[in-house]
Formats: C-alpha cells, sequence, structure tokens
C-alpha cells in the first residue's frame, strides 16, 4: 500500500507544480524555494537538533510558546521550523526571529524526505496536531528519531477516513512514539486507529497558553501613538475569506452612519487575496489605506488593510473588539483564542466546527457573540460601542476561559523533557 501511495504522489509533482505556478500569480512565495520541497536545504539548517513541523499559520501559531520554551530549556540545541505554506514561514519568521531556521518541509516522496533528514539528523521530531505523512513515518521509524505528535486532534470525520485503509494506517500509527492529544475524545480517535495507549497522553489544548509578550505590549503602545487613535474606536476583522469581505464592508458602512470616527482593520487571510481585497474595499468607497504603506490612519480614514505579515496579534492588541474570519462561509473559522488574549470581545459567523470545542467553551461563558449576517453584525457591534460595560466585560469573560484553560505547555514540556534529558541545564 504504500508503494501504491508513493507512486500516486510521484504522478501528483506537476499537478502541484502548476497549482503553486498558478498561485504565485498573486503571491511570488509560492513560486520560491521549490528545492526545499524537495530536501534540498544544505546549509540553511543546523543539524542534530529539534525539528517541528507546523503546516500554516494555525498551528505556527500554536507552536511559538513552546518553541520559546524549548529555545529556554535547551540554548544549546538548534531549532529548526517546517511548514507547507508561505504565510506559516513567514509568521515563523517574523516571530521567532534567529531563535529558529526554517525551510519547507518537502513532500512525501522518499528521495526527498531521506535528502532532508539526511541534513537535519535532529534528535526528536515534533509534528503539531494531525500532519501524518507515511514515508516520513516509516524513515524516522527506521532511523529512530523519536515522532512526537503535539496538540494533537483528530476529528471523527478524518479518524473515519483513516479506517477506510485501516490495514495501511495501523501500522503508521503504532510507529508513532507519543501522541500529546488535546482531549478525551482525540485520545480514544487515535487509540482506536492503532496508537498503543501507552504511547498517548492528554495534555490539552496548546492554542490555550498563548501568552503576550512585554514587546508586544510596547509595540502596541507606540503603534496606537503613531496613529493617534486615543480616540477613536477600532474594531478589526481578522483572518477573513472571500465573501466575508462583502459583509463586513457593509456591515461597517452602516457603522459609520452613527459611528462617523469608527476604524476597521480588515486583515484577509491569504496575502493572494490583499489586492482583491483593496479593490472591494475602494469600490465601496471607503476611504482606506495599507497597512504594509507604514503610514498612520488620517482622521478621515475608514478602512486599514491588514496586509502586513506577522502583526494580527499587534492589530488586535490596538482593536477594542474583533470579528474571527472563516466563519461567515463555511470554513469553520479561525482561533478566538488569539483576540481572547488581549481582553476585547469575540463575533464569529455560525461556521465553527474547527474550533468546535473552543468556542462552546466561550459561548457557555458568555464570551463569544454569534452573528449570521451584515445587519447582525451592525446590531452586535453597536451594542458593544454603545454599552462599555458590557464591552470590558465581554473582553474579560473571554480571557478568563483562556487563563482557566491554560496548561497543555508545561505538560507537553514534561512528555518532552525525556528525549533531550542529555540536553538539559
Amino acid at each position: 500500500m504504500l508503494i501504491i501511495y508513493t507512486a500516486f504522489l510521484y504522478l501528483l509533482q506537476p499537478i502541484i507544480w502548476i497549482r503553486l505556478w498558478f498561485r504565485g500569480r498573486n503571491s511570488a512565495s509560492y513560486r520560491q524555494r521549490w528545492g526545499e520541497r524537495y530536501g534540498f536545504c544544505a546549509g540553511k539548517v543546523k543539524a542534530q537538533g529539534i525539528l517541528l513541523h507546523a503546516v500554516s499559520v494555525g498551528e505556527t501559531f500554536a507552536a511559538i510558546p513552546l518553541i520559546r520554551e524549548l529555545n529556554r530549556h535547551y540554548p544549546n540545541l538548534p531549532i529548526v521550523i517546517t511548514t507547507m505554506t508561505p504565510t506559516g514561514s513567514d509568521l515563523a519568521v517574523s516571530s521567532l526571529g534567529k531563535m529558529i531556521s526554517h525551510v519547507y518541509l518537502p513532500y512525501d516522496l522518499p528521495k526527498a524526505m531521506n535528502r532532508f533528514f539526511d541534513v537535519i539528523h535532529p534528535k526528536l521530531v515534533i509534528i503539531m496536531e494531525t500532519e501524518l505523512w507515511p514515508n516520513m513515518i516509516t524513515l524516522l521509524y527506521t532511523r529512530r528519531i523519536p515522532l512526537i505528535v503535539a496538540n494533537a486532534r483528530l476529528s471523527e470525520r478524518s479518524a473515519n477516513m483513516y479506517k477506510i485503509f485501516s490495514a495501511f494506517t495501523k501500522s503508521l500509527f503504532q510507529r508513532i512514539t507519543l501522541v500529546a492529544a488535546q482531549s478525551k475524545e482525540d485520545s480514544q480517535r487515535f487509540v482506536n486507529l492503532g496508537v498503543k495507549q501507552s504511547h498517548i497522553v492528554i495534555t490539552g489544548n496548546l492554542k490555550f497558553d498563548v501568552t503576550i509578550m512585554p514587546e508586544l505590549t510596547e509595540k502596541a503602545i507606540q503603534l496606537r501613538k503613531h496613529w493617534i487613535l486615543k480616540k477613536r474606536s477600532i474594531w478589526i476583522a481578522a483572518s477573513t475569506h472571500h465573501g466575508e469581505e462583502q459583509i463586513i464592508l457593509n456591515a461597517h458602512s452602516k457603522l459609520l452612519k452613527r459611528f462617523p470616527d469608527l476604524l476597521l482593520i480588515l486583515v484577509p487571510r491569504h496575502p493572494e487575496r490583499f489586492s482583491s481585497v483593496r479593490w472591494l474595499t475602494q469600490k465601496h468607497h471607503f476611504n482606506y489605506i495599507s497597512r504594509s504603506n507604514g503610514q498612520a490612519p488620517s482622521d478621515s480614514t475608514q478602512v486599514v488593510i491588514g496586509d502586513t505579515m506577522g502583526e494580527l496579534m499587534l492589530l488586535y492588541a490596538i482593536s477594542d473588539l474583533a470579528f474571527v474570519g472563516g466563519s461567515l462561509v463555511k470554513h469553520g473559522g479561525h482561533n478566538p483564542l488569539e483576540p481572547a488574549a488581549h481582553t476585547i470581545p469575540i463575533l464569529m459567523g455560525p461556521h465553527t466546527f474547527n474550533f468546535k470545542e473552543i468556542c462552546k467553551l466561550l459561548q457557555q461563558n458568555n464570551a463569544l457573540i454569534t452573528v449570521s449576517d451584515a445587519e447582525s453584525l451592525n446590531d452586535e457591534i453597536t451594542v458593544l460601542l454603545t454599552n462599555t460595560s458590557y464591552r470590558l466585560n465581554t473582553g474579560l469573560y473571554a480571557f478568563n476561559v483562556l487563563r482557566k484553560h491554560k496548561g497543555a505547555l508545561k505538560n507537553l514540556l514534561k512528555l518532552i523533557k525525556p528525549y533531550l534529558l542529555q540536553e538539559g541545564n
């Protein structure tokens, strides 16, 4: 079965090249560094350290506190971060700088993976959530390199897909050294697929361990001063997808009639959509600027397009309330705990299946406001802006949920320690 899988992956390569080139029309990063995707990374990484793989932005963001702690506990060990997307790459580099080195993870082809691991020779490999590649797992098992799946989650739908190929996947799951699962449900699904019970531990969700670094707070203070925003209320629509900006801009148009000084920060999820969102904002006749230009909004600026990478937490920090995108369309939503860390109210659409348990917790604690269209978005934001006590309390409820469920990072570090014990101080 592994041979069939590998042959199919080789056949897919021309389609993958075409897709990368096509996406490169709007984001040049997709046309760059293709050699890394086939394991050519000599001179770009340091060997004999920790390899952590986070497929894209969400997983990278969850991994940042873990990486900082690993660097603090094991300062002599190099840390290599791999992603599959340019956005994940940009976030890793902008957030962690010289603390890490970064390359793309090779496609799951035997020669590419072998070439990659011949260079990197890691002492430990950590994969975030569920990015499991058969050839990579087999190679690590053969080379006796421990593999930990951190912040592991597995939806019922994904588990059922794996079960279809259970004769093939069971042996792969048994080769995983350790699974650090988010919940009891995730743990049981991994066990049902072949992970040994003794090789799985429930640690909780790393996304609750987001922290605001002092330097970010200072940057936010300086940005507010630069933008001269003392008297203006700000709402942010973050990680938006196609179909959502239209709704958001319609709501903002209505809000400006009652709150003429209100400023919207609109942050599309994918860089390749920055230009189309600028065009749409202009089409709605808003006075807007792009964050990438570095200029401060004037008194007449109505919208700031967040077209920079690695600044979302900074933009949350200067906002009074947040709409989290991917939720008004059937994408499943993005991480609501990022704005929760800044003690601001959170609004989302009805489609939150990517963060089902987190959103359930927030709702149970009156810390998540659900909207469905421009009218409800306008109505809920109006209430938040006119009722200061309600706005502040809703943000505080969200922060309390975040604080109450911290601890996964501490649990995970304990599990990792035996594999790096000789490197500790």
